[in-house]
């Protein structure tokens, strides 16, 4: 029976292509800056998206943390979406590394206004922080896109208030596939980016952190303090290259099988399909009546299905290269049998 892991796209599996390159590549030791499939990588990186320069990290995490790190002094105040990842998911290095306040922005659409930019710069008051940075997120984590019209608002907000913006692009190739726009449009709107190889991308490791020479220069040095010196790391650039030129090519077909599977869920007793959180490749649905949540988890296991467990009664299902549009009416069959038996 095919496994259908639908709990995140950080499931994806390398692709055969991924495979053969990770077996032929070129490497040598990155920390000396010699290996020539890490500098090819970075080159692209950096050219894809409209900046001077890239650094590879192990994960969005590390890329965001070195992106807020090396923009920020300790005791400065940044500006960030109440439910953004860099606060909610991303072990505090906020407060705990980079040593700054989070001054949050909590709106219901998840999105930040060039308004609440205006609204949280600290005044030039010794009693308070400095506001320095602004995070932005693209594609939100709740399954929505920001449109480049707000992006480019809230840059020039930011810009004009002196502050430099830092965008956390994780899902950033899902977010301009959703909007119609080439990438560097988005990440025209930052003075640095993030953007994950290992979601939806499918590269087995890896996030590539794109601005100016002189942060990335900033954010090796600070790579490197806190461990992220990497050697014969080629290897994983070698799958970051396909990831970046050729997964990215497909993932129009991840955001039609989400839509797909939900329509086939708002067609079911009992399940409530958030419609307006539809853009990329997520669904979010709840299910009414449901007395035990976690035995619908592992009901669906059982049948080969795994999901996380709700969050607040909320389910959230993430297609990508392993799900097929084959798959679908088995996914839809199976909650269907599950919440009928709970």
């Amino acid at each position: 029976m095919k496994i259908l892991d639908l709990r995140s796209d950080t499931v994806t599996q390398p692709t055969p292509q991924m495979r053969e390159a990770i077996a032929n590549a070129v490497v040598g030791d990155d920390v000396y800056g010699d290996d020539p499939t890490i500098n090819e990588l970075e080159h692209q990186a950096a050219q894809r998206l409209g900046k001077e320069a890239a650094l590879f990290v192990s994960s969005g995490t590390m890329g965001n943390l070195l992106g807020v790190q090396s923009q920020t002094q300790r005791g400065d105040e940044v500006i960030l979406g109440a439910r953004s990842h860099i606060i909610t998911h991303e072990v505090g290095h906020l407060a705990q590394i980079c040593q700054c306040m989070g001054r949050t922005i909590d709106n219901a659409d998840d999105r930040i206004y060039p308004e609440d930019i205006r609204k949280a710069l600290r005044p030039d008051d010794i009693h308070e922080p400095p506001t320095t940075l602004v995070c932005l997120e693209n594609a939100l984590s709740n399954g929505t896109v920001v449109p480049l019209a707000l992006m480019q608002q809230d840059y020039a907000e930011a810009k004009a208030a002196g502050l430099n913006v830092h965008l956390d692009g994780a899902r950033l190739f899902n977010a301009a596939v959703a909007l119609g726009v080439d990438v560097k449009a988005l990440a025209d709107c930052a003075d640095s980016v993030t953007f994950c190889l290992s979601k939806g991308l499918c590269a087995p490791v890896g996030s590539m952190l794109c601005g100016s020479r002189d942060m990335i220069a900033r954010a090796r040095r600070n790579r490197k303090r806190i461990g992220g010196g990497l050697r014969q790391a080629g290897f994983l650039a070698a799958a970051g290259l396909i990831a970046m030129n050729e997964m990215s090519l497909r993932l129009d077909e991840d955001h039609a099988n989400a839509k797909a599977l939900a329509q086939k869920l708002e067609a079911l007793e009992g399940v409530e399909v958030a419609q307006d959180q539809l853009d990329i490749n997520m669904i979010f649905f709840r299910l009414t009546n449901l007395a035990d949540s976690s035995r619908f988890v592992k009901a669906l296991k059982e049948q080969g299905i795994l999901i996380n467990d709700a969050d607040h009664g909320i389910y959230r299902l993430v297609t990508h290269w392993g799900i097929e549009a084959a798959d679908l009416p088995r996914i839809a069959a199976a909650i269907e049998r599950c919440r009928k038996e709970m």
